[in-house]
């Protein structure tokens, strides 16, 4: 072999190695984010996503709660993380359909340029849970009371701007009720506090309602979707009193915008590997959740952008301020 074979030969084993050195991806634990705290919907279906896709990826996922600020505190953790695919943030309506721009008068992170979307998930709907204080058989007669005594009726939601409280803006502006809008940093203490009857309602995520089925002072009187649910068949939809009316959370996963793209698309493909299985999606049927098709980053992109024109019209009807 000639000297300028050898060297050749040196030189190209040298480019070679470093790739060759590469971890292959993922090597370690991986993180997902959530906006709110433990025991809360985001929180329930982000462990079933975990759980899941952490057995597709060949490693552990770490469910880390970040609430506060409607989901601003946990994306902006995940935007100043490496963009390595290892800090993933389970993705909703204040962060990833750009609700929390709106709301906020500063936000420490730009919705459409900092983030790559990776897929949906699940939806959930939400279920109006009443305290029995307040005196109605179904959800037009609480209408009717709350008509009747303007400002008196309170409602919880996790933060402004959530879907919880948003869904209740939304039928108020609808239906001209004067209500009184609680605002918590923590799911549980509203929870606390609506069982107890110091605030007198909730419009809940149906994974969260299922939690307090059967509970003593508490009743629901509608859900969000169009038909009725067929694990709550005897509670009326919204619909019924409010044709058309229809609402709905979303959740899905994003990462940092500089993520390399065959990560985002390893990630993507664990989730759509998840969403696929049916132990899976009845998990999610289970705690009331829709699992979603098979979808791609893409089409999780276009239905985050349906959701923000949806909800940031109202927000802006509304004139609605997050403090």
């Amino acid at each position: 072999m000639g000297a300028t074979t050898t060297r050749r030969t040196a030189i190209l084993t040298a480019l070679a190695a470093p790739a060759l050195a590469q971890p292959q991806w993922p090597d370690r634990p991986l993180r997902f984010v959530v906006p709110f705290g433990a025991g809360g919907q985001t929180d329930i279906v982000a462990r079933v996503a975990a759980e899941s896709i952490a057995v597709r990826l060949g490693q552990q996922v770490i469910v880390d709660n970040r609430p506060g600020g409607n989901g601003n505190l946990a994306a902006d953790a995940v935007v100043r993380a490496p963009a390595d695919g290892y800090t993933v943030l389970i993705a909703g309506l204040g962060t990833n359909s750009g609700l929390n721009a709106l709301l906020y008068r500063s936000v420490p992170f730009d919705w459409q340029r900092d983030f790559s979307h990776v897929g949906l998930f699940c939806t959930t709907a939400n279920m109006l849970i009443v305290n029995n204080v307040i005196p109605g058989a179904n959800f037009s007669e609480v209408v009717a009371w709350i008509r009747a005594n303007p400002g008196r009726f309170t409602y919880a939601s996790a933060s402004t701007g959530a879907i919880t409280h948003l869904v209740m803006e939304d039928l108020g502006a609808r239906l001209g009720l004067d209500m009184l809008h609680v605002a918590y940093r923590q799911t549980t203490q509203a929870m606390t506090d609506m069982l107890a009857g110091r605030v007198h309602s909730r419009a809940m995520g149906v994974p969260e309602a299922e939690v307090v089925r059967g509970a003593p002072t508490i009743r629901p009187v509608a859900v969000s979707t169009l038909a009725r649910r067929p694990e709550w068949p005897d509670v009326p939809t919204m619909a019924e009193t409010l044709p058309g009316f229809e609402a709905s959370a979303y959740f899905g996963l994003s990462v940092p915008r500089a993520t390399p793209p065959d990560i985002v698309q390893r990630l993507n493909t664990a989730m759509n590997e998840t969403l696929a299985d049916e132990r899976v999606r009845q998990a999610y049927i289970r705690v009331g959740a829709d699992p979603a098709p098979p979808n791609t980053a893409e089409q999780f992109a276009a239905h985050a952008m349906r959701e923000h024109e949806r909800w940031g019209g109202l927000i802006r009807r509304l004139g609605l301020v997050a403090q």
